[in-house]
């Protein structure tokens, strides 16, 4: 049975893309409700791009400071840009009430320690006596912080400037040398803080000994709201995004055909998580699920609307797909082989392949003589694909698009059936497809070039306008 939790406290996370947006952010979120400005803790990311900028683009891969670093170039003047940029970024606050001369004096202040912490991890790399990945790995800990540091102190000096009580959580940790977990570092931050007098700012980044970018990468920043949620148990925690959790991607079906789901569960949050369509990390969801924590997502632009609600245990009341998904950045990977008939074990040999290589598989399809797998595109690489084909006979490797149908309660005759042909009808062949007994996820794989036309058609039947003929794109 759920926890009732605190009713007096929430704890709520904000995207980078809405924080660009602060205005809208203090206008819809943070002030919107009179009656309820304090008791609520925000976990805030960098403002859009900064962590791009300090690591690497997320989506594009293209190299920031960090790279700078690891290479050995001039990550000094790198961070002086970076300096003017953010500087660039608060004089945009400016009207908001942000005080120019704090705000700057932070930046300035900030990336001078950065640099004196580089510099030393620089000495230590070029001693030889700590092992290369691991300082590699302290100096990204280092850079992603600052983005969440700078937002943070910006939305505390925001927020007084308009009479608000505000405390910054700098979970960063860089004017301390305690050795926390990063589970200690919250919950020795949290001791004594008046929560319900306050509006509490905290960083996304989190300072701990096993490093939150080695545990959870770019995913850090809903790790901490996560941990924060369990540590002062609200009753249910919120994520504002710039967009609502819909049917589909308003950017391919058009915003009046992607319908808001409303309520979900866990479960389907996993599926999503899986085909990268994150409505939380899973890594940061399952703390809050076992915690018996509700998530709702909220469309940041939207404060009067409820959004979606995922717990633990929703089931629709009706039979329904709740959202059509996927992505045409995976490559389908096709071993077969006759000696695979009956030989038990077979495809372990596949999976320590993959292992070796780092790669999770998001699907698996397999018949007497050959087993499918889709994996990411970028982890398909040429040492990959030498290796398969050196063990097994056949080794097809086809550039793809995944498209999935979720829902919480879709174990009912005929679902899959009409998924197929919406896909027939809009001149979608189908290479691939998989299902398990849990019937919560319907996976086609289908050409690249269908993927488009396949969500279109998909959303369509089964999410809009079910028994209406598709439109054709």
């Amino acid at each position: 049975m759920q926890s009732p939790g605190n009713q007096m406290i929430s704890v709520e996370k904000i995207g980078g893309t809405s924080m660009s947006a602060f205005g809208d952010v203090l206008r819809h979120i943070m002030l919107y409700d009179s009656a309820r400005i304090y008791g609520r803790i925000f976990v805030v990311s960098a403002y859009s791009g900064v962590t791009n900028q300090l690591l690497e683009h997320k989506k594009t891969g293209q190299p920031g400071i960090y790279a700078l670093f690891a290479d050995g170039a001039d990550y000094h003047a790198a961070l002086d840009g970076l300096a003017v940029s953010l500087k660039q970024l608060n004089a945009g606050f400016a009207e908001l009430g942000l005080p120019l001369d704090v705000a700057d004096a932070f930046v300035d202040e900030r990336i001078g320690e950065v640099k004196k912490y580089l510099d030393a991890m620089h000495h230590v790399l070029a001693s030889g006596y700590i092992r290369r990945e691991d300082v590699l790995l302290a100096a990204r800990e280092v850079l992603a912080s600052i983005g969440e540091s700078h937002s943070a102190f910006n939305s505390v000096e925001m927020l007084k400037a308009k009479g608000i009580k505000a405390i910054l959580l700098d979970l960063a940790g860089f004017h301390d040398d305690e050795a926390w977990t990063i589970d200690e570092r919250i919950h020795n931050s949290f001791k004594g803080l008046d929560i319900a007098g306050n509006v509490i700012v905290a960083t996304g980044y989190t300072k701990g000994t096993e490093g939150i970018m080695r545990e959870f990468d770019r995913g850090y920043s809903e790790v901490t709201f996560s941990k924060i949620a369990v540590e002062v148990r609200p009753a249910e925690a919120v994520i504002h995004k710039e967009f609502h959790l819909s049917s589909a991607d308003p950017n391919i079906v058009g915003l009046e055909n992607a319908v808001v789901v409303g309520a979900t569960n866990y479960d389907v949050a996993d599926q999503l998580a899986d085909v990268g369509m994150e409505a939380i990390h899973p890594k940061a969801a399952k703390p809050m699920e076992l915690a018996g924590i509700p998530i709702r997502l909220k469309n940041t632009f939207e404060p009067e609307h409820p959004g979606t609600l995922i717990t633990k245990d929703y089931v629709g009341e009706r039979a329904r797909v709740e959202m059509v998904t996927g992505s045409d950045k995976v490559t389908l990977v096709e071993i077969h082989d006759p000696s695979m008939v009956g030989t038990v074990g077979f495809d372990l040999g596949i999976m320590e392949i993959f292992c070796r290589h780092g790669i999770s598989y998001i699907l698996k399809a397999t018949n007497a003589n050959s087993i499918a797998h889709v994996l990411w595109e970028s982890s398909v690489t040429p040492a990959l694909v030498a290796e398969l084909e050196a063990r097994y006979e056949v080794v097809t490797v086809k550039p793809s698009a995944i498209v999935c149908a979720i829902g919480s309660n879709i174990s009912i005759p005929g679902v899959l059936a009409r998924a197929a042909q919406a896909l027939a009808d809009a001149q979608v062949n189908v290479n691939c497809v998989s299902q398990t007994l849990r019937q919560v996820n319907m996976q086609f794989i289908i050409e690249r070039s269908d993927y488009k036309n396949a969500i279109i058609a998909l959303n369509h039947t089964l999410c809009v306008s079910p028994g209406v003929p598709v439109p054709r794109a």
